[in-house]
């Protein structure tokens, strides 16, 4: 049974795989009556099964190969009399989200990488079958009694890999307000609520470009805390899923602060705060990796609609004069900027994206 837009979300899981042994080749002689000298005739074995993996874009998570961790293909039928050969070993189609990659935890090697619907790798292959003694006759040895015996299929354990797949992904410390906007900016309901880690795994949404006739598509990535890279807080264990996006945009918004007694207080909109939630953030995502670290950014101001024009210009001029950086102060509850920002994410994510040629008119022809 398929885990569709339900269930655990799991991201990682080990599986073994054997594939099918091939069959043995057969010695037999051809005995008919009225014909001397039969000779060889034995059949070929059958070849073992294989096991493939093939991206379905209706899963989202690895939960139903996380269930059963060993999967077996079928071993080829041995070879007959009559030249008649075994028959093949039943193959293994295991079914996987896209964006999920295969490596083998022997070697090292990277299988493959599911990126397209329907797309399928081979991740073990099935054992040739054996030779029957019909092939080994010569002009000295016209009755030979020697067959191959089948060779074994491949047997591996793989680690699998979901990275999310979507052209820009929300990053910031929990609470920043990146499924809020995720809601805002696209059809998505993610889970939203004042408390953090409120989104305990990826959350995707799509918008159309307006430049081109394309959906951009967005990643919620869980909020991050010092030390994520090395497993800290939800840790490494999402960083992964913006790895493979183009862009990525790194919100921070105004903190509520609570008292000795347990009591919400106001808002804390200094920029300085601001400041150092963005360095933390961007720390972690250089620490994590190169790739991550080069990715372009837009930086994004939530939650201006808690706080007062001046407040909102202060913190944008003083992450401009700090840190050269513009911030685009956004509002998913009474919908400022979210076009805006919509803009300039398109504009990035489809840069170096070819556009395609316009269809010329009659007049024009």
């Amino acid at each position: 049974m398929k885990q569709h837009r339900t269930g655990a979300f799991v991201d990682f899981v080990r599986i073994k795989v054997k594939a099918g042994d091939g069959g043995k080749g057969c010695i037999a002689f051809r005995r008919e009556k009225y014909v001397e000298f039969g000779g060889p005739n034995g059949g070929d074995g059958g070849r073992g099964g294989s096991v493939y993996l093939q991206g379905d874009p209706e899963l989202v998570t690895l939960l139903d190969l996380q269930s059963r961790t060993f999967f077996h293909a079928g071993n080829g039928q041995h070879g007959m009399g009559s030249q008649c050969s075994g028959k093949s070993g039943e193959d293994i189609l295991l079914v996987a989200p896209l964006g999920t990659t295969v490596t083998d935890i022997e070697t090292g090697e990277e299988l493959g990488d599911l990126t397209k619907p329907g797309e399928r790798i081979c991740i073990a292959r099935g054992g040739d079958g054996g030779r029957g003694n019909q092939h080994f006759a010569t002009a000295t040895n016209k009755a030979p009694r020697k067959a191959e015996a089948g060779w074994p299929g491949e047997e591996r354990t793989l680690v699998l890999e979901l990275k999310t797949i979507a052209d820009a992904g929300f990053v910031g410390l929990p609470n920043a307000g990146k499924s809020t906007l995720l809601a805002a900016m696209t059809r998505a309901t993610p889970k939203i609520a004042s408390y953090p880690f409120t989104t305990l795994s990826p959350n995707l949404g799509v918008f159309e470009a307006v430049s081109m006739h394309r959906q951009i598509t967005l990643a919620d990535i869980p909020g991050l805390i010092e030390g994520a890279h090395t497993g800290a807080g939800l840790g490494d264990r999402f960083l992964r899923h913006i790895e493979r996006t183009s862009v990525l945009a790194h919100l921070v918004g105004p903190e509520a602060g609570v008292s000795s007694s347990g009591d919400i207080t106001e808002l804390d909109t200094r920029p300085s705060t601001l400041l150092y939630a963005w360095e933390l953030v961007e720390n972690e995502l250089s620490e994590y990796s190169d790739a991550l670290d080069k990715k372009p950014r837009v930086a994004v101001l939530t939650k201006t609609d808690l706080m007062t024009p001046a407040q909102v210009k202060a913190i944008c001029a003083a992450f401009t004069k700090k840190k050269g950086i513009t911030l685009h102060p956004i509002s998913a509850e009474n919908g400022d900027g979210i076009e805006e920002l919509k803009r300039k994410i398109e504009e990035l994510v489809l840069k170096d994206v070819p556009r395609p040629e316009p269809t010329p008119t009659d007049e024009e022809k």
